[in-house]
């Protein structure tokens, strides 16, 4: 899935074990509407320095997987967690892709006297 907002809040990688750490990422999206919505979103081990080079207000893209647990509790109770993982993230606008070159083409003679009837 792929979503576009403003960065409203960048935390610390946090260190869960020797094989995993987790950073979080909070987007403001849909910015411009009378109801703009406050997502949270995780990068996980690797993909944590990923937000290195972001700053709180720049306006990305992210594309990022949905992940959806269940725990069970000791008294048989039934938890539901979910979670928006990042795997990608880039600055809106920054793979601005240049226009087109044309090459001008040299002008051609017009032949006043050809046949057409116009």
């Amino acid at each position: 899935m792929e979503v576009t907002g403003i960065i409203k809040v960048i935390k610390d990688t946090q260190v869960i074990s020797d094989a995993f750490s987790k950073r979080e990422l909070v987007l403001t999206e849909d910015h411009l509407s009378t109801y703009p919505q406050v997502r949270q979103y995780e990068l996980h081990k690797d993909n944590c320095s990923k937000l290195d080079s972001f700053k709180v207000g720049d306006e990305v893209t992210v594309e990022f997987n949905r992940n959806g647990k269940i725990w069970t509790n000791n008294e048989g109770v039934d938890k539901y967690f979910n979670t928006d993982v990042v795997w990608k993230i880039a600055k809106v606008g920054s793979v601005a892709q240049a226009p087109p070159q044309y090459k001008a083409q040299p002008a051609q003679a017009v032949d006043v006297d050809d046949d057409l009837p116009f």
